[in-house]
């Protein structure tokens, strides 16, 4: 038999080439490898640098006031929105503050700063009296028999007067009266006027414990309306009668200017306490199967950093 005799160049050729062919894939390979190394590198280091000592594997170191909080607020049932700013020192405590809420009567702390806007404009006057029939008011701002708190008569008051109850005792016709001069798309403005950017006038209507504490800020700084007219509408909240929440369980001496927002499963409180270790702003907003339960919860948690922020050296 013949037997044909491979060429030997055509032999070593061939070797040659699977050769370069394993070099390839092994250089290909130690490549791979070290890109896994150097995104492993960047990874630590991220996690280590200066700026972002807070990674999500490091636990959060929590602060005096928020342990004194987390203190009060044990075994609440529902959902909470807190937010707690000191005007002396700046310490502050934000939770869930962007959550959208119904605000309930805190509407009315928006009510009551654009009338006094049109006021200071000239354009309502105090003494001017507003005198609407109920079966009316109901039916204007579409509000149901069943929600009614009145079906018949005549609810008359002055703009003035009008102002004290809607925050005193929250009374909600003297709110409708004056919405009704002031008119709704006049409030819906001015909520934009004065940047509450995640608050609205509609159906309904809504806002963020954020917004509220904006609002509270700017009076206490006297930038609503004007100097004047912000002192005048922080006495009025002092003088609010609907005190089971955030002042319960404040000593006499603390003054508090605070208005209570309250609908179906929403509780809400929200103001700035007045104490000789430094004002601060406190607002509260829940959600919960117990409203009453809730209020106490509030006013509980409203002791707890009163107590906190009068045991601090500031």
């Amino acid at each position: 038999m013949y037997l044909r005799r491979i060429p030997t160049r055509h032999y070593l050729s061939h070797k040659r080439d699977k050769s370069n062919w394993l070099i390839f894939i092994l250089i290909f390979f130690l490549f791979l490898v070290l890109i896994i190394i150097f995104n492993r590198l960047l990874r630590t280091s991220s996690l280590i640098a200066p700026g972002n000592v807070s990674g999500q594997n490091e636990i959060p170191i929590k602060t005096p006031l928020q342990k004194a909080v987390e203190k009060a607020m044990e075994e609440a049932q529902g959902t909470y929105s807190i937010v707690i700013k000191n005007m002396k020192t700046g310490e502050n405590l934000e939770q869930l503050e962007n959550k959208s809420y119904e605000p309930g009567s805190l509407y009315k702390l928006w009510l009551m700063s654009a009338v006094f806007e049109k006021i200071s404009l000239g354009e309502i006057k105090e003494d001017e009296i507003l005198s609407r029939d109920i079966a009316y008011l109901n039916k204007e701002f579409n509000i149901a028999p069943r929600d009614a708190e009145m079906a018949n008569g005549v609810v008359t008051l002055s703009v003035k007067d009008a102002l004290h109850q809607m925050i005193a005792i929250s009374h909600n016709y003297a709110a409708l009266l004056l919405l009704e001069k002031l008119k709704t798309s006049n409030l819906k403005a001015y909520i934009k006027k004065i940047s509450l950017l995640n608050s609205d006038t509609g159906t309904p209507p809504r806002t963020t414990p954020a917004d509220t504490v904006l609002f509270l800020e700017k009076l206490y700084k006297g930038e609503l309306v004007s100097p004047e007219y912000s002192k005048r509408m922080m006495e009025l909240l002092k003088e609010q009668k609907l005190n089971d929440g955030l002042p319960k369980y404040l000593p006499e001496k603390a003054q508090i200017a605070h208005k209570t927002g309250d609908i179906g499963y929403f509780k809400h409180d929200a103001g700035i306490v007045f104490a000789d270790s430094g004002d601060y702003i406190i607002v509260v907003f829940s959600e919960s199967k117990s409203p009453g339960g809730a209020q106490e919860r509030i006013a509980l948690l409203s002791k707890a950093v009163y107590e906190y922020f009068t045991s601090v050296k500031l």
